[in-house]
């Protein structure tokens, strides 16, 4: 009998919301083309270049599905999925996931935007789209806008402004625009067997647009990030390879505190951000002693990020960008690392939702890890350079839908 409540109840608000309004939207991009490396690393530890047609040099290829159900009490219910591949070869990204770059349901109404699932922090909703990183996104409030894409973000993505990295098992808040003022966090309760905050992450942000300024800040923080914040890097092996924080990624925890803005001169925009990321309580492998033992180094160390971007609208369809990033790192076994790389990009929009561009970057890597290596250039999302230095081109095509 009670089973057959549940049913006819379930039954019931089954048909009340196919009677409410209701919508899904498909939606996505695809984008390829022609990238060459240099001085990339090979098994005998020399540099070699690369070409290769390759996906994502401006954005990485996606699609999927927004979805929006009326109903009462001013409630709307939302959903998203979103899956990412590789254009040129078919293939799942985000270690394979179905959905890995959005799965997430929620409410949304007057009191804003509730959802869980897998997500963005609060640094790629308030700051990314303040960087050259994030200006490439069809989706800014910009309109037709140029970018550097994720070859534009900093050494190893340190700071998530190229949102390398989403939020499993999230809940998120997202308030509504206030007068240009919105606010937002994210809470990760993936607990443990007598640990209920194990794996947590947390972010909150703000940001302010007003006609031409727009800024933003955001700050994260990550208990025991091999196993949360970079667990789809550790899946697929590649947290122990990255030159940047492989080393340190074993911290108790991780801390980034981000800010930028913009401000709209009309054909021109420049911005500046800044962010301060560091592992706390490192365990560092060393390599081995004089007796033969591998020699542990407890830090923390500290990586700081500071850009300035430019974009220029040469025509209505025709933008340009040139961005300047300077990374360095705080003392750690009597060495440190610094890098700094250019990026320049030219994009023609064939339509609003069709562009060809051209994209380069160069970065120089100068220091020693604290190991006492030499440190190398890594373009982020290429493979690292087997020398301090590295030069990426990439001649591509990017369409919306």
């Amino acid at each position: 009998m009670k089973k057959s409540l549940f049913a006819l109840a379930a039954l019931g608000v089954f048909a009340s919301a196919a009677q409410a309004e209701s919508s899904v939207t498909l939606f996505g991009l695809i984008d390829t083309g022609l990238n060459y490396v240099s001085n990339v690393q090979t098994a005998d530890g020399s540099g070699k270049s690369k070409a290769a047609f390759a996906g994502a040099s401006m954005q990485g290829s996606s699609w999927g599905l927004r979805g929006a159900q009326n109903l009462n009490n001013g409630l709307t219910a939302v959903f998203v999925l979103e899956s990412g591949f590789d254009a040129n070869t078919g293939e799942q990204l985000q270690n394979k996931k179905i959905f890995g770059r959005q799965a997430f349901v929620g409410l949304t109404g007057n009191f804003g935007t509730v959802t869980i699932g897998r997500q963005y922090d609060s640094i790629a909703d308030f700051v990314s789209p303040l960087t050259a990183a994030g200006l490439a996104s069809p989706w800014t409030k910009a309109g037709l806008v140029g970018g550097g894409g994720a070859h534009a973000a900093h050494p190893g993505d340190i700071d998530n402004f190229n949102n390398s990295r989403r939020m499993d098992k999230s809940i998120k808040y997202t308030s509504h625009s206030y007068e240009g003022l919105s606010f937002g966090g994210t809470y990760v309760l993936d607990g443990v067997p007598g640990h209920l905050s194990g794996n947590q992450i947390w972010s909150v942000g703000t940001g302010y647009v007003n006609g031409p300024v727009a800024v933003g800040a955001a700050y994260l923080n990550a208990k025991t990030p091999a196993n949360s914040f970079f667990y789809d890097e550790d899946q697929a092996g590649r947290l122990a390879g990255n030159p940047i924080y492989g080393a340190y990624a074993n911290a108790k925890n991780l801390q980034i505190m981000s800010a930028g803005g913009t401000f709209d001169f009309g054909v021109l925009t420049t911005g500046l951000n800044y962010s301060r990321t560091q592992f706390k309580d490192s365990n560092i492998n060393l390599g081995p002693g004089q007796d033969g033992q591998d020699v542990h180094l407890s830090a923390s160390p500290l990586f700081q990020n500071a850009e300035a971007n430019l974009t220029y609208k040469f025509a209505p369809d025709l933008v340009g960008l040139v961005a300047y990033n300077y990374t360095w790192t705080n003392k750690i076994n009597s060495n440190k690392t610094k890098y700094q790389q250019v990026t320049v990009s030219l994009t023609h929009y064939l339509s609003r939702s069709v562009s060809l561009y051209g994209l380069a970057a160069y970065q120089k890597a100068n220091g020693k890890y604290a190991s006492g290596q030499s440190a190398v250039a890594a373009i982020n999302g290429v493979d690292p350079s087997a020398k301090n230095s590295q030069t990426f081109l990439s001649a591509g095509m990017r369409m919306m839908f």
